[in-house]
């Protein structure tokens, strides 16, 4: 079974992980100051011959990318300084190889502050584009409300990449006169054409979500609307286009398959090729609710057609559904094999959909050992039972790294 989930266990993991990033900023603060030091004891311990010079041009050329123009400034007056000392203790400081080195200290110097400033102004740059990507972020895949027609929900977004905040992955949660509907889903390639296509279903199913009578109605929707979306697209894209998805309705408390009184607690699943939801119970036990008959991913209508059929499943109160992409079910460890969401989360108890995705993501991350190659999307929402104490805690979506940092 491995590691047992846990907050606790992936908050101590990301501290550790945090150690040696901590002590490799250091030891680059330090260098610095240090190399200058050293070349002042090389060069007095050994004979005139020998020179400091190289070390006292590294110096600045070492603070260029990793310090403040100032740092860098001071960090080569003092390799200067240290220099034109060292010739003026030796009494050479009117010799030309004296002269040539110091000159090229200070010529190293300045191109350390060129070099500087070119940093500071792609870091401007990145940073203006990281807020761009989070404004768009939040357009195309805001974060769910975390009470939602009665249910608590939690949302995770983890991209592969570090500075990546949104790729191919998606979900979108509402509330509905047909009660609570959801899509999570994966589109087919990477980019922005997968980002396009992202909003193309989303913004499909935000419409079709308040429309349709049935969460058949629903997909039907989401499929003209890829339709429509591949007849834009050229290439490669125009024939092989597609979106895995699994779309999910919870009724409101008392309303029946057919819109009768009599509902205790269900959810209605329609599957298109996506990995399959899973049902947490209140005492740890859980069911993969894998559809009767498999079907093809949004978007290949026109290699078959058949009518989607909603299944329904009990969906008590205390239990908890998680959606996810493939990105989970397909993490994979050191030895290549991979995450099984259900054998890890069986037998497990959690309070919330939150402390449900926290574990859950740390624990991915101790499988694959920090790194993931596919974008990871989750989307968990709970039904609270009789007397359960509403959670208020807030949980946004982040990127693969920054989990860490706010531990």
């Amino acid at each position: 079974m491995g590691h047992p989930l846990g907050a606790a266990r992936g908050g101590r993991r990301g501290r550790e992980g945090r150690r040696p990033y901590v002590g490799a900023r250091r030891f680059l603060r330090a260098l610095p100051p240090l190399i200058i030091a050293g070349g002042v004891v090389f060069d007095v311990a050994t004979p005139p011959a020998y020179t400091a010079a190289p070390l006292f041009s590294a110096a600045p050329l070492i603070a260029a990318p990793f310090f403040s123009t100032l740092t860098t400034l001071l960090t080569g007056i003092a390799a200067v300084l240290a220099s034109v000392g060292l010739h003026v203790y030796n009494g050479t400081v009117a010799d030309i190889p004296a002269l040539t080195e110091t000159l090229t200290v200070v010529t190293v110097s300045v191109l350390a502050l060129l070099i500087n400033r070119v940093v500071r102004r792609s870091g401007e740059r990145l940073a203006s584009a990281r807020v761009i990507a989070e404004t768009a972020q939040k357009a195309v895949l805001p974060t769910p409300a975390e009470r939602i027609g009665g249910l608590q929900c939690a949302a995770r977004y983890e991209a592969a990449q570090a500075d990546a905040f949104i790729g191919g992955d998606l979900f979108a949660v509402q509330e509905t006169p047909h009660g609570v509907r959801l899509v999570v889903g994966d589109v087919r390639g990477k980019g922005m054409e997968a980002v396009e296509a992202v909003a193309v279903v989303i913004g499909a199913f935000r419409e079709a979500a308040e429309q349709e009578r049935s969460l058949e109605g629903v997909a039907q929707r989401l499929e003209r609307a890829l339709a429509r979306e591949g007849t834009r697209r050229h290439g490669l894209d125009a024939f092989e286009g597609f979106t895995t998805a699994v779309l999910a309705e919870i009724p409101r408390p008392g309303e029946g398959s057919d819109g009768g009184e009599g509902n205790e607690g269900i959810v209605r699943v329609v599957n298109r090729g996506h990995p399959p939801p899973l049902l947490l119970y209140v005492d740890g036990n859980l069911d993969v609710l894998d559809p009767a008959e498999p079907a093809l991913p949004l978007g290949m209508g026109e290699l078959a057609v058949w009518p989607d059929r909603a299944e329904e499943r009990p969906y008590p109160p205390g239990a908890t559904l998680l959606f996810y992409t493939d990105g989970l079910s397909e993490a994979r460890n050191a030895e290549g094999a991979f995450y099984d969401p259900a054998a890890r989360l069986a037998g497990r108890i959690f309070p919330g959909p939150e402390e449900l995705l926290d574990a859950l993501v740390d624990d991915v991350r101790l499988h694959t050992g920090g790194g993931s190659t596919d974008d990871m999307a989750l989307l968990a929402l709970s039904r609270p039972a009789a007397g359960q104490q509403e959670r208020r805690r807030t949980m946004p979506v982040v990127p693969p790294g920054e989990r860490g940092h706010q531990a």
